[in-house]
């Protein structure tokens, strides 16, 4: 049986990080520094109401928070959702809602990508409390710009990847960390998505905007265009100009087992192989190359307080696939006939391989390694209550949401940067930390957008 190496802390060790981070965020966080009581409700301002949206309303009223405010550019999501919350006031702009709003403790964000950034920073220079969903932001330069925001704000934050609360992450985790499938070297993570279109040029024809629909607010920050069935209320993800493709969609759920367990971080370099991307729109599938340097543990990391092994942090590869791509069956030693799982991982060590679903769910050891047996290794990193609990404990000044801006922010750039070799064509050198390609400075544009008249950060 290999040893837990003497890196990973302790029980002990964890409860005494846990107990300090919690104090130091009940006496310094945000929602009591507005003089109200521990067991008080949140009240709870929702940023686009239909798909996620609903669902990210009923998840934080679940919890027993007053939902005060809903705002949607699309009236008859607001008359639905107005119908389940009547004492909420509706908006059609949330620039108005949170100008008009001075009661709000927290605000959820749940708009499509190109509104994220705007909606979020907002909020956060009024000193709310932020739950934005997946992809953080539209752009690299934007989640750089939430990151720091937050931190110098000081409001509790969170980001919308769900399976980062959930004990199956921690668990993948800890069991790469006590080195299951020795050093990891390569990881591969694929989706099924998209389900939408891509490939395209701009549609010709030209649409009347819906009674219901405020298109000047739909389209925000983003170039003016006309209104087009097309865009929305559901397609929006295909389109640069709103969306992030596939990548943008899923990566922040499934590349998220591998950025937790291997701290990823500082990518040296990102290439792309596609089909069908436009200047429009994103492409059929891709095939997407990340190269890591050795990385050092981060404590404190998120709200988990985690200390990860050498078995994590060595040089690795990331290969993402959309589109219908996936890494080769042989990787998994699937038996004839038998199907590759539409989401997942693979993770290649020098000890074997290991697989795990979206969310990190289901680990098993597969290929090489199949019918290993490891024992299940101790819990060294804290387990969340729940999803939009662990949001709601951080905004009454408890232990940090584990994907909040510290974390989701450079996860999202990393997620971000595989969209800039696609479009770009090109194998791209990274400079993380001055958020420049350093061999096609003409992507500037791709890596901090310019913004429609009359929006900015």
């Amino acid at each position: 049986m290999p040893k837990t190496p003497t890196s990973t802390i302790n029980r002990r060790q964890f409860i005494h990080y846990s107990t300090f981070a919690a104090g130091a965020a009940f006496a310094s966080g945000p929602f009591l520094l507005r003089g109200r009581n521990l067991n008080d409700k949140l009240n709870v301002a929702v940023i686009g109401a239909n798909g996620k949206g609903a669902s990210d309303t009923d998840g934080v009223a679940g919890t027993g928070q007053n939902i005060v405010a809903i705002c949607d550019i699309d009236e008859k999501n607001l008359d639905e959702r107005g119908a389940k919350y009547p004492a909420a006031k509706r908006y059609r702009d949330y620039r108005k809602m949170l100008e008009a709003e001075k009661n709000i403790d927290a605000v959820t964000v749940s708009t499509p990508d190109h509104h994220h950034a705007f909606a979020s920073m907002m909020a956060i220079k009024l000193h709310r409390n932020v739950y934005c969903q997946k992809p953080l932001t539209h752009s690299i330069f934007e989640a750089r710009a939430l990151t720091e925001a937050a931190r110098k704000y000081k409001v509790a934050t969170m980001m919308g990847n769900q399976g980062h609360s959930s004990s199956r992450v921690r668990t993948f985790a800890e069991m790469i960390w006590a080195g299951a499938i020795g050093k990891v070297r390569e990881v591969h993570c694929w989706t099924d998505r998209p389900i939408w279109p891509q490939g395209l040029t701009r549609p010709k024809d030209v649409q009347p905007v819906p009674a219901n629909v405020d298109w000047d607010m739909f389209i925000g920050p983003a170039p003016m265009r006309p209104y087009h069935s097309g865009y929305q209320p559901f397609a929006w993800r295909g389109w640069w100009d709103f969306g992030t493709g596939a990548l943008g969609d899923m990566a922040c759920h499934v590349m998220d087992p591998a950025n937790f367990t291997l701290q990823l971080a500082n990518p040296t370099s990102v290439e792309a192989q596609q089909e069908g991307n436009t200047e429009e729109s994103g492409p059929k599938w891709s095939i997407i190359r990340y190269e890591f340097p050795r990385r050092h543990a981060v404590k404190n990391l998120g709200g988990e307080n985690v200390s990860p092994t050498d078995y994590a942090l060595g040089p690795v590869s990331l290969t993402w696939y959309d589109g219908g791509k996936k890494p080769s069956a042989d990787l998994m030693g699937l038996a004839a006939g038998e199907k590759m799982p539409d989401n997942g991982s693979l993770f290649v060590g020098d000890d074997g391989v290991m697989f795990c679903e979206t969310y990190g769910e289901g680990p098993r050891f597969v290929g090489k390694s199949k019918g290993k047996v490891f024992p299940t290794p101790a819990e060294t990193i804290a387990r969340a209550p729940g999803h939009y609990e662990e949001f709601v404990r951080a905004c009454k000044g408890g232990v940090p949401a584990g994907s909040n801006f510290n974390y989701a922010g450079p996860f999202t750039e990393i997620v971000l940067l595989g969209n800039l070799a696609v479009r770009s064509g090109k194998k791209i050198e990274w400079d993380s930390k001055k958020l420049k390609a350093k061999n096609a400075p003409e992507l500037d544009h791709l890596i901090h957008r310019q913004y429609r008249s009359g929006w900015s950060l």
